[in-house]
């Protein structure tokens, strides 16, 4: 299989920076490395192509989060508690790491702004707050590349459609009131977080529903999106946790309807003429090969999508 030109678009990766996890933990780190692989294997791209992002900076972490939590995330002073809401074992270097992926969708922001299209193969950790983490979230990367554009003039009005199976709860409740940024999210009623943070669309969804009833619920909120804001950018959490198999998802699309979900959103992006940064968010089937598919073929279709702007 020929590689498509990815210098139409970049990819960032961060699965050469580690997430320290005991023996057993039911966060599937390996999804990482494996889409990485799995890219490079299918022909998708060629490893050079994957590239390192930079560390977020504290200045534009500080747009979004607190200085005393930064200091104390930094200096590994949480409680454990709070680390216990997060669901993950400090280290300095899941702080690295967390770092990282917060600085990869702040460079696919930017990159899409310049070339229509780029891709964090991380990143959509939407249940980080300013002042705590959760729900394996340390830091809002999708708030702070948001603040980031904004800051630097590239765009003053932000999209975020969020369509892991998880509401968003951090990042609405980051910009509630803020009527330079939208927030749209698609999820399952009855999942975490529980006590949803209410955004500016939220369209929730049954335990069980399949593809036909997602897909429009899906074209409805576009439509509305479309009728109340306009955009300069977007940012699209492309969750895999919607699957049928996934152990945390509740929901029952398949893979094929994942798909077409993720063509749903190119299209809107397209006819609107937004330039679109997309992040991988959840996923957590029980068969780790499943959620990599599923990334595997999200990348796939905004490659496309990127050759075909050009075309």
């Amino acid at each position: 299989m020929c590689h498509i030109r990815t210098h139409l678009m970049k990819i960032y990766r961060t699965d050469t920076f580690s997430i320290p996890l005991p023996e057993g933990h039911f966060f599937p780190a390996e999804k990482y490395p494996m889409l990485s692989r799995r890219l490079v294997e299918d022909g998708i791209v060629s490893a050079k192509d994957l590239l390192l992002p930079r560390e977020a900076s504290e200045e534009e972490l500080l747009r979004v989060h607190s200085f005393d939590y930064l200091l104390r995330l930094e200096r590994g002073e949480m409680t454990t508690k709070e680390m216990r809401r997060v669901g993950l074992p400090w280290s300095a270097a899941l702080v690295r790491r967390a770092r990282r992926s917060v600085g990869a969708t702040v460079e696919a922001f930017f990159s899409a702004l310049a070339s229509g299209f780029a891709v964090s193969l991380s990143g959509g950790t939407h249940h980080a707050f300013s002042d705590r983490g959760e729900g394996f979230c340390l830091l809002n990367d999708v708030a702070v590349a948001a603040r980031s554009v904004q800051h630097e003039g590239k765009a003053g009005r932000v999209l975020i459609i969020d369509a892991d199976v998880h509401q968003g709860n951090g990042t609405a409740f980051i910009f509630r009131g803020d009527p330079s940024v939208f927030t749209f999210s698609l999820h399952g009623r009855n999942n975490f977080p529980f006590r949803k943070q209410p955004g500016d669309l939220d369209i929730p969804l049954p335990d069980g529903v399949e593809d036909g009833a997602y897909l429009e619920a899906l074209r409805d909120g576009l439509r509305i999106v479309a009728r109340r804001f306009k955009a300069d950018v977007a940012v699209y959490l492309a969750g895999a946790d919607p699957y049928r198999k996934d152990r945390f998802g509740r929901m029952a699309l398949s893979k094929k309807g994942l798909a077409l979900r993720d063509e749903e959103v190119l299209a809107f992006c397209r006819k609107h003429g937004l330039p679109l940064a997309v992040t991988m968010a959840g996923g957590y089937a029980r068969n780790i090969a499943d959620t990599v598919d599923i990334h595997t073929e999200t990348v796939r279709l905004v490659l496309n999508a990127a050759r075909n702007r050009r075309n």
